[in-house]
């Protein structure tokens, strides 16, 4: 996230960019419906995009290594998570180096997205007092400078596959980039609600500080999805697990990138577990395509409650 100074500039030079590219600035209304709010997301796109870069270029000014940075965190977390859960727990799971940034790469995209878009309408009161654009883009831009971020993140995951020498599984590649619009539509839909809620209630963002943490253990991140899935399926709550909306692009990237669904020895009341789901591609479409109707749904409900929430915003700042 900006600091407010930068931002607003940023904010003003990517508006009078879009004045210079068409003919009138259009006013966006509270009241505005929701079908004109999904239009105004793409309309504003020149705008959103500018956000997104300012808000990469101001986060890492003066920096000698620049967007290094973005890669060498991931790369000391994963160091950290594999020492601890690999070396001294002995979690017994195969090329955990592959396993373990394949879903963190996809959590740290929904963490920082949720972190950054929460406080970005407070932290930029002044610019929604004074000037007129969609709000909710403020949000977005948080969830497309954390996609960037992901980008240079997926490069860490590269260079451990090629050490390691892992190969994904071919047959599911194609589920990847299905798992990621899935991921970026449930993660646009909860910053844009929490960054209208955190308007009028402040505690807002730091209780999400708090539920991401709780969150991402109940995310299947660092350990296999089926050590919870198996246990739940005995009781025919198998489907509880999958409420968790990023547990579907979790595991579909883990199925696709790190590709072991083989069985490993643990020192649990049951010796052997399986690491994911065993099922075929069609299996993980049919699941991430429910999880995909119900996050469009979230979205447009989000829009709906920012405009309704919208409306007060400059009395609340």
């Amino acid at each position: 996230m900006l600091s407010h100074p930068e931002e607003e500039k940023a904010l003003e030079a990517a508006v009078q960019g879009r004045r210079m590219t068409s003919a009138q600035l259009t006013v966006v209304k509270p009241k505005s419906s929701l079908l004109q709010r999904v239009s105004n997301t793409w309309k504003y796109r020149d705008l959103l995009f500018g956000l997104i870069g300012k808000e990469i270029s101001v986060k890492y000014k003066n920096s000698v290594l620049g967007m290094v940075w973005s890669m060498l965190n991931p790369a000391m977390y994963i160091l950290i998570y594999f020492l601890v859960f690999q070396k001294v727990m002995k979690n017994g799971i195969p090329n955990f180096a592959i396993f373990l940034p394949t879903g963190l790469l996809v959590w740290n995209l929904f963490q920082n997205s949720i972190s950054s878009a929460t406080g970005t309408i407070v932290d930029n009161s002044g610019l929604v007092k004074k000037v007129s654009f969609p709000r909710e883009i403020l949000a977005l831009a948080s969830v497309g400078a954390a996609f960037v971020f992901f980008l240079f993140q997926a490069i860490v995951l590269v260079l451990f596959m090629a050490i390691f020498r892992a190969l994904p599984a071919f047959g599911y590649l194609w589920l990847v980039p299905v798992a990621m619009v899935v991921l970026l539509i449930v993660t646009a839909a909860l910053a844009v609600f929490l960054s209208a809620v955190n308007v009028y209630l402040r505690d807002t963002k730091h209780l999400v500080e708090v539920g991401l943490v709780a969150w991402f253990w109940a995310t299947p991140v660092v350990y296999p999805f089926m050590l919870l899935a198996g246990p739940l399926a005995k009781l025919g709550l198998s489907w509880a697990y999958l409420l968790n909306p990023i547990t579907l692009p979790v595991i579909t990237f883990q199925r696709a990138l790190y590709a072991k669904v083989s069985p490993i020895s643990t020192n649990l009341p049951h010796p052997v577990l399986h690491i994911l789901p065993s099922s075929g591609p069609m299996w993980y479409l049919y699941h991430l395509a429910i999880t995909g109707g119900v996050a469009i749904l979230l979205f447009l409900g989000a829009l709906y409650v920012f405009g309704r929430l919208e409306g007060n915003f400059v009395e609340e700042l």
